[in-house]
């Protein structure tokens, strides 16, 4: 099991294979990850055209199961996690007493009393610690359950046809944001049709055992396809082009779910427990804030130039600073420089002029516009 954080990152069933084809390898969370393969332009073009395949096993798996596992998460959680169907799935926050968020995760009901919570790969401990926490006087089990899965993605337009080749279970009744057990290439696997890349996509949850055999049968099965292995740095520009947030970046437990422009994930008129959970008082009083008058609103920015921004470069207008970067990448969908960013809300409205990003002592232009900059053809 998982234990005392070590100086020496841990590895995923996979890492054998990353290394095999080559990977350039960093620490992220404590785990030794893929960051590319080759090109991560081209990886990250492969997803929006064709596919690519994710090896995601650091990221943080957590059951609760008994007569009370819907109440506790209901209590634990902001979202309404008890009306959440079985086989359906549920993306939601984990906040302080003060509305901080500690984590936003994506919660799995498997069954009537089980759920699987998947916590950030750098939060999961604190998730687990929090749930255990909150699980007294509650008939549930928080149970770690991080070395009890690998976890694979295959995302972009071509990879329902690429799973479907390897299964027989029901894609095509498979909804966005639901689960279900199958069999993949031979391999039990729980089967979410979930994603982080703005794509259609699915998520594969198995034994760590039989992560080799499944990550070799999609890569064969995808090869005609032009499906590409793909490690975490465009997995990033894929996610900061379809506008989802990272915990580090755009949230924190300096902010509510309604400073990051997310108060809809926070249900007041739960009926369970009361309608009482962790950080509700600190949570209505941030909603009367955010909707009096918020101080600062969640935009993107498209460079007029070709100088790229980063996390933590002020946002300026009129010489003054009204904002700051949290993430920026060049988007190889645009084509030019991207950024989100927190700004003074009078400056949040799409085509705001003036509005530029201090880049080393230079104020480069940029344009303010709604976020998601990419959203994929239904």
């Amino acid at each position: 099991m998982n234990s005392a954080p070590s100086s020496t990152p841990r590895l995923t069933a996979l890492d054998a294979v990353h290394r095999a084809l080559g990977a350039t390898m960093t620490d992220f969370a404590g785990w030794d990850m893929p960051l590319r393969y080759g090109s991560e332009r081209d990886e990250h073009l492969a997803v929006r055209t064709r596919a690519g395949l994710f090896d995601l096993s650091h990221m943080g798996e957590i059951t609760v199961t008994g007569p009370k596992a819907a109440d506790l998460l209901d209590h634990a959680l902001v979202g309404n996690i008890g009306a959440v169907a079985v086989g359906r799935a549920r993306y939601t926050m984990i906040c302080q007493e003060d509305g901080g968020i500690l984590d936003d995760l994506i919660v799995y009901r498997l069954g009537e009393d089980e759920y699987m919570i998947v916590a950030n790969a750098s939060n999961a401990q604190t998730v687990l610690d929090a749930l255990t926490t909150r699980a007294a006087g509650f008939d549930a089990e928080v149970r770690d359950d991080r070395d009890a899965y690998a976890l694979l993605a295959v995302q972009g337009p071509e990879s329902p046809g690429i799973l479907r080749s390897l299964t027989d279970a029901d894609l095509d009744g498979l909804k966005y944001y639901a689960g279900l057990p199958g069999t993949v290439a031979g391999v039990p696997a729980l089967i979410a049709r979930t994603g982080y890349t703005g794509e259609d996509g699915f998520e594969l949850f198995v034994d760590p055992a039989h992560a080799e055999t499944l990550w070799q049968a999609l890569t064969e099965a995808g090869a005609a396809v032009g499906l590409v292995p793909c490690g975490l740095s465009c997995r990033d520009t894929l996610r900061l082009e379809a506008g989802m947030p990272l915990y580090g970046n755009e949230l924190s437990t300096a902010l509510t779910p309604f400073d990051a422009g997310l108060g809809r994930v926070v249900k007041f008129d739960k009926t369970s427990n009361g309608g009482g959970f962790v950080g509700r008082k600190a949570l209505e009083a941030a909603a009367e804030r955010a909707a009096a008058a918020p101080p600062r609103k969640l935009v993107g920015l498209v460079a007029e130039g070709r100088r790229v921004p980063r996390a933590g470069y002020a946002v300026v207008a009129g010489g003054e600073v009204v904002g700051e970067v949290t993430s920026g990448a060049p988007s190889p969908t645009l084509g030019r420089p991207i950024a989100i960013a927190y700004v003074d809300a009078s400056l949040a409205e799409p085509g705001t002029a003036g509005v530029g990003v201090d880049i080393r002592g230079s104020h480069e232009p940029y344009e303010v516009v709604a976020l998601p900059f990419y959203k994929r053809q239904k």
